[in-house]
């Protein structure tokens, strides 16, 4: 594919009406050599959003390109789209709160360009976000950590950077259910991670709901990773040793002329692994789900239409003529 510019930040854009012409505002005042562009994704939001976006892109001094979902599919499904309008050599992810400064996306290109690393992460020495989301997150990167091989310790945050082959590496994938870390995991190891700052929110609250999270959790434990399966077949051993156990027990018992124990413990039992069974299946249904949803054609997101500001169109028109060999007189 081919990559003119330097850098391109991707924004999944979803009730940002309040936030997103301030947020394009200051990532169009950065001072990036080789020059950037801005990829706003409009999740299907129920705002205004989506006018704002037309209206930044318009007053922008950079090329901004408005991809409008057709519906709303979720952040990760949003990137995915973002990605595929990209034209930088570097795309950083961002979310469209302004929780992430746009002043420190400089900084994060920079350590991945003069570093020559693939991806790096941002972490947040405080993070603003609410205590539960907070939990969430953490207990997320717990089971990435042992899902997705991911290195020990790092903080999977949206506010990310990745190189153009890593971006058209991931971008491979055409199922309903995108996890873009794990998509990262996949094609590279090669990873680093600087600390940035964190802000308060700026307007409204929190669009991740504790659905949003477990779906988004979902995506992650089922999508990349055969471990629950694996770990159904682990249970499974357990219970059937437990029950050759207990089996042994009463025939102890029997031998020894004792009466057999009362119905509430043989209740519990039957309760247990009836639960556990139910839970298996749920898993194996679960993956059966998502792989008919995909022979199917599920679409990661469906695009409405595209819209660019006029800096696109003069940042086009300049390349073209840069690129276009002048004729030699005599």
């Amino acid at each position: 594919m081919d990559r003119p510019l330097s850098l391109s930040i991707v924004v999944p854009v979803y009730k940002g009406e309040k936030t997103v012409g301030a947020l394009v505002e200051a990532l169009s005042a950065l001072a990036v050599p080789g020059g950037h562009e801005i990829v706003l994704v409009n999740d299907g939001s129920p705002d205004g959003s989506l006018a704002a976006c037309r209206e930044a892109a318009d007053r922008a001094p950079v090329p901004v390109t408005v991809v409008n979902h057709a519906r709303n599919y979720g952040e990760h499904n949003a990137v995915m789209t973002g990605l595929r309008h990209t034209r930088g050599q570097y795309v950083i992810t961002m979310d469209d709160d302004l929780q992430n400064p746009p002043s420190e996306v400089v900084r994060l290109w920079r350590h991945a360009r003069d570093n020559g690393r693939q991806v790096v992460y941002t972490r947040y020495a405080e993070k603003e976000h609410a205590w539960w989301r907070n939990l969430g997150s953490t207990f997320t990167n717990r089971c990435a950590d042992m899902l997705l091989s991911k290195p020990r310790g790092l903080y999977l945050s949206s506010f990310r950077c990745m190189s153009g082959f890593v971006v058209d590496a991931i971008l491979r994938y055409q199922g309903p259910f995108p996890y873009v870390d794990g998509l990262i995991m996949q094609v590279t190891q090669d990873i680093d991670s600087i600390v940035v700052q964190h802000l308060p929110r700026a307007e409204g609250r929190s669009n991740y709901t504790l659905r949003r999270l477990i779906a988004l959790w979902s995506n992650m434990f089922l999508g990349f990773s055969v471990a629950p399966l694996r770990f159904s077949i682990l249970i499974g051993l357990v219970m059937a040793g437990l029950g050759v156990l207990g089996a042994l027990v009463a025939i102890v018992e029997a031998i020894a002329g004792e009466p057999p124990a009362g119905w509430a413990s043989l209740m519990v039992v039957v309760l247990v692994l009836a639960g556990v069974q139910l839970i298996m299946i749920g898993a194996v249904g679960e993956y059966v789900g998502r792989v008919f949803l995909s022979i199917n054609n599920k679409p990661q997101g469906t695009v409405f239409d595209v819209y660019r500001g006029p800096a696109f169109a003069r940042h086009e028109a300049s390349r073209l003529d840069h690129d276009t060999p002048q004729a030699h007189h005599g």
